[in-house]
């Protein structure tokens, strides 16, 4: 059997073949593969090598890859099979080096490093590039520094989208702007947007090659992300960029918006069949279904294609197969999302027997944070909804929580009860609860009252009077078609003549043509547009019935109703979905003053409904555990998706055939401090301080008291925001109070996350056993228990210090039972100890 020298030898040459590259003149085309410098091979050098390949007389044999000029590209330093190939990084090096090589590869026939010495480390690939990528990549000679120094400003996308701009601007002045941007309509980056592209710069001047933006939905992403093209292509960093999305309709909306940005200097082409268009252009987007479709990532591209890879809603397209596109490229890579996915958030490795031996590792591949080389949870730039709503470029829901009859029963403790009698004839009683809604509970009075709410409540169009543009969320594609026939026989009778079944639609994976009707709703053409009111266009389909098709990165501004058909357990999709809502528009191509000229009271949409008939909000606001660790998605799928399920079958389940009537309607118009989900992190806050650069200097030399009070008096209740401790620690969510000072250690990654009130209790229980080393073993547990029940409770100290030890009888937590089995010496030692060492202000109350 040949050595495993020969094996990965072997496997090497078909690699760099397939490739392209060349051991032989060929058709007129000269050989440009060599062994040693100027050493040519020949047919029958292959075989005199021998199984040892990479011992000689003279030393170790390289590859040596050239150019089409027949000077040294590429060294491809071979090793064995079972030796690491980054094993000979720094002789790869100094030979590249002496041959003036900028490229390395390192191989050991299995796993390959591509290295650009100019650029950074060695790069895991998955297959050799073409001589044709190298060449095309050594054209690009990064500057890290121009990178950096490059001056972005409001007006930097401007000024590519509209040449004509920069010779006017000076003319232009502030009476006439607003005016001169609409008529043009001009894209300026806002304060917000400005910060995350000098984020990144700042990250680049750190050495990084990766970056996340955490950006709420409607916060203009793809803006950002033009900008960023601008500045890696324009400052040379950059040949090419592949802009990656996950869903169809989302790759011909970031074609319109980039081309829209940068047509003016940069081609952008939608990545099809014809693998022509795409060499010629500088901006390519692509889904990265297409790009997996039969591998085509590997068969029509080279690693070295893209300098700069942009993932769109980053927390999908690095699961399952999609990652493996993302991980072939070598470049730059910017995630961009609304909700990453914080896998590794509280997860302790050895925390349970039960976990899957290579847990962590998949949890390291879909953790969104260190995917893009962002530690300790924090994005390159975080910009949040509440960040958005404060700034009054986003807007808050009015939450509209409905319950029925029946659904309340279905959200009960109880459940819905069934009672019937099983095959031997004897009663049974079955619960049913909100997660078998329409999977194994069915109830068409209970769709009936869902939808005669929803017509009867929904904010209507400020323009034409319809009801508003909507998009609902069903339970399965089963569910969303009974909705969409339901809603469409009411608007027959509400508005007779008008629809003909046009309004509403289901828009789900089964209906032909889906993709296509997401993108008429938002340019609103879907069933036709205008026909009511023709100086208005507006789509006269009036909603949309789905499932998860409209979630993640779908736009509609004009949106003024979203409904959840549906209990959702997901914070993402919860986030996602009520994101489709929070963009702000203006209903009509006017300016205010002329809007309300022509009679349209309320042009500016202010808020939007959030119809919650499962008491979505109200779990997420007092349920929802968020320091638990994260589910990981069953093996091999990826990120979980809403794909439009079929759902359960009625034969399966339970159909209800009785009555259903409205039991509570409430609305809440949600305020600036948003909900629980939106301010958990207090996104804000942490932004704030570790951009001050007197804190992080105070806090980097250990002088907290500095810290403190600077916090104190130049952070907490200021008119912008009015940060101060107890809205911190309520947003925190742990169930003791925090100290600002853990807070911003926290902050500054000092320490991984926020430790529970148990936890501390045990910490200081297990001093208190150091110092103490009780030698009576079995009253350990008593003893402990006295030790928590004195720390947490007022009550308990109360009764300890008045030794009205009978009261005991009246606490639930502590009984005299519970006294009487402590040892009688750590009645009073308990007490004593937690006086001079237990810092008592961090267990009173809950966050």
């Amino acid at each position: 059997m040949p050595g495993k020298e020969a094996t990965a030898r072997i496997k090497i040459n078909k690699l760099l073949e397939a490739a392209g590259w060349r051991f032989f003149d060929e058709r007129g085309k000269p050989a440009n593969i060599v062994l040693e410098p100027s050493t040519k091979i020949r047919a029958a050098d292959l075989d005199a090598l021998g199984e040892n390949f990479e011992k000689t007389l003279k030393g170790f044999i390289d590859f040596l890859l050239l150019d089409d000029r027949g000077f040294p590209l590429i060294v491809l330093e071979a090793k064995a099979e079972d030796k690491d190939p980054l094993v000979g990084k720094e002789q790869a090096r100094k030979y590249a080096r002496s041959q003036n090589c900028r490229f390395v590869i390192l191989s050991n026939g299995n796993l390959h490093y591509f290295w650009d010495l100019e650029r950074g480390n060695p790069y895991i690939i998955t297959t050799l590039p073409t001589p044709d990528s190298v060449h095309a990549f050594k054209q690009v000679t990064p500057n890290p520094q121009r990178l950096i120094s490059e001056l972005v400003a409001e007006d930097y996308v401007v000024l590519t989208q509209h040449p004509h701009y920069a010779s006017n601007v000076s003319w232009i002045n502030e009476a006439e702007r607003p005016e001169y941007i609409r008529a043009n309509k001009l894209r300026f980056f806002r304060k917000y947007q400005l910060r995350a592209i000098h984020a990144l710069q700042r990250a680049v001047k750190k050495g990084l090659d990766r970056f996340l933006f955490e950006m709420a939905t409607g916060t203009g992403k793809t803006l950002v992300a033009s900008g960023v093209c601008k500045l890696f292509l324009r400052t040379g960093n950059a040949r090419r960029v592949l802009f990656l999305v996950d869903r169809v309709e989302l790759e011909n909306q970031a074609w319109k918006a980039l081309t829209d940005q940068l047509s003016a200097d940069f081609k952008t082409v939608i990545y099809k069949e014809n693998r022509d268009d795409w060499r010629h252009a500088e901006i390519v987007v692509t889904t990265v279904q297409s790009l997996l479709y039969y591998n085509k990532y590997q068969r029509l591209f080279s690693p070295t294609d893209f300098d700069l890879v942009i993932s769109d809603e980053a927390h999908r397209s690095i699961g399952g197969n999609a990652r493996a596109v993302f991980d072939y490229f070598v470049g730059y890579k910017l995630g961009l999302t609304a909700t990453p996915k914080d896998y590794l958030k509280n997860f302790k490795k050895d925390a349970s027997k039960s976990r899957a031996p290579l847990e962590e590792e998949r949890r390291l591949l879909l953790d969104t944070y260190r995917t893009f080389g962002c530690e300790n949870s924090q994005p390159s730039f975080r910009y949040s909804l509440l960040d958005g709503v404060r700034d009054g470029y986003l807007i808050s829901p009015t939450v509209v929580d409905i319950r029925s009859e029946v659904t309340t029963k279905l959200l009960s403790e109880k459940g819905f009860l069934v009672e019937f009698k099983d095959e031997q004839g004897e009663n049974k009683t079955e619960a049913y609860r909100q997660r078998e809604f329409e999977k194994r509970f069915f109830s068409e009075a209970t769709n009936e009252v869902l939808c005669t709410v929803f017509m009867k409540n929904a904010l209507r169009d400020p323009v034409s009077g319809e009801i508003g543009k909507s998009i609902l969320f069903c339970v399965s594609q089963r569910h969303a078609a009974k909705i969409a026939q339901i809603l469409n026989q009411m608007a027959d009778i509400m508005f007779p003549g008008k629809y003909q079944s046009d309004f509403a639609v289901q828009v789900t994976s089964s209906v032909p043509g889906a993709q296509q009707m997401t993108i008429n709703f938002s340019n609103n053409n879907l069933l036709g547009s205008g026909n009511f009111l023709p100086a208005y266009k507006t789509s006269k389909a009036r909603v949309c019935v789905t499932v998860g098709m409209m979630t993640t990165g779908y736009d509609c501004p004009d949106l003024l109703n979203v409904g959840l058909f549906r209990p959702i357990f997901s914070p993402t999709d919860f986030i996602q979905m009520k994101g489709r809502g929070t963009r702000t528009h203006f209903f009509l191509e006017l300016l205010f003053d002329d809007a309300i000229k022509a009679g349209v009271i309320h042009p500016k949409k202010t808020t939007f409904k959030l119809f919650d008939f499962f008491a979505t909000c109200e779990f997420f606001e007092k349920e929802f555990k968020y320091d638990e660790v994260i589910e990981l998605p069953p093996s091999g799928s990826g990120e979980k998706r809403e794909d439009g399920g079929g759902g359960g079958d009625p034969a399966e389940g339970y159909t209800y055939l009785g009555p259903d009537t409205l039991g509570s309607l409430k609305e809440e118009v949600i305020g600036f401090d948003g909900m629980k989900i939106d301010r958990m992190f207090f996104e804000q806050f942490e932004e704030k301080v570790r951009e001050n650069e007197f804190i992080a200097k105070a806090v980097e030399a250990g002088q907290w008291d500095q810290v403190i009070d600077y916090v104190n008096q130049e952070v907490f209740d200021k008119p912008d925001q009015f940060y101060n401790l107890d809205k911190l620690r309520k947003a925190a969510a742990v169930d003791r109070r925090l100290t600002l000072r853990e807070i911003l250690e926290k902050i500054f990654g000092m320490i991984p996350r926020f430790k529970s009130k148990d936890e501390l209790l045990e910490e200081e229980f297990a001093k208190f056993v150091a110092d103490y080393k009780p030698e009576e073993a079995e009253s350990i547990p008593a003893i402990k228990n006295f030790f928590k029940a004195y720390v947490t409770n007022d009550q308990i100290r109360a009764i300890v210090e008045s030794r009205q030890f009978q009261d005991f009888n009246t606490t639930p937590i502590f009984s005299t039972w519970d006294y009487r089995s402590v040892p009688e010496k750590y009645r009073t030692l308990v007490p004593e100890y937690v006086k001079d060492y237990v810092p008592l202000n961090q267990f009173i109350g809950a966050a």
